[in-house]
């Protein structure tokens, strides 16, 4: 294996045509740079360098290998300023993947906070729920997944191989047409999620959909869902237009003006963890990190 410093040491011999010469221009002895061409001779098994009385010129091999030493350093220097440049947050990139409603809460904190301390690091941002958002970080899709998984949901054990760092607890809340009765009655407290047994349902994203179904039969009633979308915004809408209730988590409500709808609190509390999710060598990138904390104070967990 030819060893970069060694190819320092063949470049000075060949522009200074001899040990000493190019001891001193490298600030090292005669028998180092001895010791280094023979031991860059050894690991090509050809000779380098014809020595003959106080003259030395480069063999066919030693001139080949010149030609190509100057373009192999200097892509190992400029290797060298950009990997610094990475781990000094002076450039970086960090690929952020997250679930609409942290994409438009706590993601736009995080990163502004992060561009204004670290300018030179660029973070792209893609959509996806969980699990497909922790399928694409294992997959190598991207460096940090935005998640979030239910108190007390089977399948604790499926971030185990990840390093995780909790952001915030958000509690679900119910959200009914303003003139609906329990949005009249909505200061006398929490209401029993049965109160809405009879009522049409508007449904979230499938993980969001089958807690909705799970706490409604622990409640002892299957909920009629007469609509299902993914979009947050379309769910306070058709609750705005009077065609169903729906549970949310609070996270969602923050993001969406609710026009038409009224919140209440519901009984049992159910509430998710939003975590960030990265690997375990990712949590090493200096990058990485820095967006992780910035995460983290958004979320107020800093």
């Amino acid at each position: 294996m030819i060893e970069a410093r060694h190819l320092r040491v063949l470049r000075a011999v060949a522009a200074t045509g001899s040990f000493s010469a190019a001891g001193r221009e490298l600030g090292c002895t005669q028998p180092a740079v001895s010791q280094q061409m023979k031991a860059l001779e050894a690991s090509v098994g050809t000779p380098l360098l014809v020595r003959g009385g106080r003259e030395m010129r480069l063999t066919q091999a030693g001139e080949a290998l010149v030609r190509h030493a100057s373009g192999i350093l200097a892509g190992l220097t400029a290797a060298e300023e950009e990997v610094a440049a990475i781990a000094g947050l002076r450039a970086g990139r960090v690929r952020l993947v997250s679930f609409p409603s942290g994409s438009s809460t706590l993601v736009p904190t995080a990163l502004a906070a992060l561009r204004a301390a670290h300018p030179g690091t660029r973070v792209s941002l893609v959509e996806a729920e969980p699990p497909r958002s922790v399928e694409m970080l294992r997959e190598g899709d991207c460096d940090i997944a935005l998640a979030f998984r239910y108190e007390g949901a089977a399948g604790a054990e499926e971030w185990d191989d990840l390093v995780v760092r909790p952001l915030l607890t958000d509690r679900l809340v119910g959200l009914v047409p303003e003139r609906h009765r329990l949005a009249r009655d909505g200061s006398a407290g929490p209401v029993a999620i049965g109160e809405l047994a009879d009522e049409p349902w508007i449904a979230g994203c499938p993980r969001c959909r089958g807690q909705l179904v799970e706490v409604c039969e622990s409640a002892g009633f299957t909920p009629r869902i007469d609509f299902a979308t993914d979009d947050y915004p379309a769910v306070v809408g058709l609750v705005g237009a009077g065609l169903g209730v729906a549970v949310l988590p609070q996270l969602a409500i923050e993001s969406v003006r609710p026009r038409g709808a009224r919140t209440v609190t519901l009984e049992p509390a159910v509430r998710r963890e939003i975590v960030a999710l990265t690997l375990p060598d990712l949590a090493q990138v200096p990058a990485v990190t820095a967006t992780l904390e910035h995460l983290a104070i958004a979320a107020g967990r800093k």
